[in-house]
Parts: structure tokens; sequence; C-alpha cells
């Protein structure tokens, strides 16, 4: 196990935001994991586990404890043939690259996280928020998630029940946020399972195939995904302008019908002319995009060297050499403006770190 001291975690973002670490380990397999733990432990600091750092705002001060950096194992491809038999079951190492494996099980003619491509970080922060997009959610092909438990101290496996999966949302981010460490994901695929498209733009793409009775490929869909992504700037591709954010800096709020109605009441509305979808019995999720519009901040909108993307409402940028304190300050004004036009406190999709 390599040990360094104040490294800066700005680099290891996709914001490219953020001090250094006080110490920052390496982890490639889960022996060095339970190493990293007892050094932590026994130095008193605290522990966060940094994965593709597609989610996360690093304080400019940085992080007084010990980031272990996961690069735990890797897959290259997923194959489909006869021997699959009518489902396969993949486990996937944390360290690998979540994009690489959606595209080596589509590769493999495999359905289930084809609306999932493009989506930056690392397999093992998937199950942490559940992810999803464009209809699809990780959870829906998780079987079970292997981790080391920080307070038995020990590896185990959840089971998908156990990890309580709802909307970006888990026991990883919530109930038991810091006892686990994701160090792989096992998912269940069905062979020959038909692609579903539950996102508008998507059954537009493929209009005429369904018309015509057939259906896309999961590469095919893949691919779609990727060119929508790309053209909202949700594709982080470096060197591009809109490339240093962390995605979706809000979550699409839930809401009671009755503050539904309210809003519609007050903008003189219809709700046809509003973006919501159900989200079970007495709720709406609203689009945080529209809310953010309405209340002013429009893409490109900046204060100072933090702004809005020129191609997506809902992802804050780094426009050059911003700070996280530039990034808050921009959080908290849209915050506060949504908050005073429409009663709804807006949540923050990625994660702190640091003071």
């Amino acid at each position: 196990m390599q040990v360094e001291e104040n490294i800066p975690l700005a680099p290891f973002t996709t914001l490219r935001i953020g001090g250094p670490a006080r110490y920052l380990v390496r982890v490639q397999n889960e022996s060095q994991l339970v190493e990293a733990v007892a050094f932590a432990r026994g130095r008193g600091l605290p522990i966060f586990v940094l994965g593709g750092g597609s989610n996360l705002v690093v304080s400019d001060r940085g992080f007084d404890g010990v980031v272990l950096h996961m690069a735990i194992g890797s897959l290259t491809s997923v194959e489909y043939g006869a021997d699959f038999g009518a489902s396969v079951d993949q486990t996937v190492p944390a360290g690998m690259d979540w994009d690489a494996f959606v595209l080596a099980a589509c590769r493999g003619g495999l359905s289930g996280v084809e609306c999932l491509a493009g989506i930056p970080g690392l397999v093992g922060g998937t199950p942490v928020q559940n992810v999803g997009a464009y209809g699809q959610e990780v959870s829906e092909t998780i079987v079970s998630v292997r981790v080391f438990d920080l307070e038995r101290m020990q590896f185990v496996s959840l089971s998908r029940s156990e990890c309580g999966f709802g909307y970006r949302r888990s026991i990883f981010n919530s109930t038991a946020r810091g006892r686990y460490i994701v160090t792989a994901v096992t998912f269940h695929f069905e062979v020959g399972r038909a692609v579903e498209l539950k996102y508008a733009e998507l059954q537009r793409r493929f209009a005429q195939r369904h018309l015509a009775g057939e259906r896309p490929s999961p590469l095919e869909v893949y691919e779609a995904v990727r060119t929508i992504r790309h053209g909202k700037g949700m594709l982080l591709v470096e060197g591009e302008p809109d490339c240093r954010s962390a995605g979706s800096f809000f979550k699409n709020p839930v809401v009671d019908d009755a503050v539904f109605a309210a809003i519609l009441a007050a903008l003189g509305l219809e709700a046809r002319s509003v973006p919501h979808w159900p989200a079970g019995e007495g709720r709406v999720k609203l689009a945080a995009a529209w809310l953010l519009e309405e209340a002013g901040f429009h893409r490109t909108y900046a204060m100072g060297q933090a702004g809005i993307s020129s191609r997506h409402t809902l992802a804050l940028v780094n426009r050059g050499g911003a700070t996280a304190a530039e990034i808050l300050t921009l959080r908290d004004e849209i915050r506060r403006v949504v908050a005073d036009r429409f009663g709804i406190e807006l949540e923050q999709e990625p994660v702190m770190l640091g003071d």
C-alpha cells in the first residue's frame, strides 16, 4: 500500500475544483482496502472513498483525512454466446469505468443498462445514489453489492432489497451512510431481453423502427444515449467548455399534488405545460431544470467563474479557475430564488467533501 501526503484533489474530480487530501491511498485490491482502513483508524482520521470524482464537490481547504482512491480490478469485455443460457450474472469490480462496462454489456447484446451510457464515474459509485437516466435505474439490474462493513470490519454481500434503493437513494447515501465501502457489484441480465424505451426522445429517435416492428439493439441505444447526452453537455469530453461539471447539480423534486396545484395556480398554467411525472399516490416529480429556468437561471448564467452550462440548465460548471466557494455561492442563490418563487427546497446531487 502506497500512502501519499497533501495531494491536490481537484485533478481527481470532473469539476476540477478542491484543495488537498492529507493522505491519499490508491486501493487496488481488498487486502489493501483493509490495510488502508487500519491506517486511517490508527491515526484517528476520517475516511472518504473516491471513485471517478464525477459527483463530488471538494472544499477549497481540502480534506483533513484519508482519501481511498478506489482502483479495484477491471473488466475488459462481456461476450454474448450460447453458453450464457437464459440469463447471466456478471460481477464487476468497483474500480471499473462505468461507461466501459455499459459498452461491454451492450456489445454482448445484453439489455438493462444501455440507457445509462455516458454517465461518468466508476461501477462502485452507481449503487450509492442508484444512478438513473432516460427511464432506467441501475438498481433494476443489480443482484447484490459486495461491501466492506466498517462496523463489523468484514466483507459482506448485500442483496438488492437490503440496499434500500429509491429515487437517487440507497442505504449507502442515507441510513447507512459511511458504514460500507463498495468493492464489487453483481448484475443480472436476461439474455435476449428486448430493449424498452421509456424516454420520449429515445422513442422519437427509433420511431420508424418501431413502426416497422423492429427494436433497436442495446448497442444502438447506447450510441443514441451518448449522442443525446453530448448534445446536452452531459457527456464529459475533455476540452469542451462545459466539460468541467459534476453533472446534474440538483435532483428533480418530488412534491405533493397540492404543491403542484398551487404552483400551477400561482403561474396561471395548466398541468400539460409543465414537465412532470407521476411519483406514487398523491405525489408528482417536477423537472428541476424547468424550475431553474422559470426562476431566471438560464443557460450560460454566471457568477464569477462559476456558471450554468451552455447546454443544460442543471449542470453547474467551472468556467475556468472557479473555486468551490464560487460554485456553492451560485448553488445557494439558485436554491434561495427557487424556494422564494415556488416554495420548493432543491436538493443537491453531488457529495460535499471538506469544510
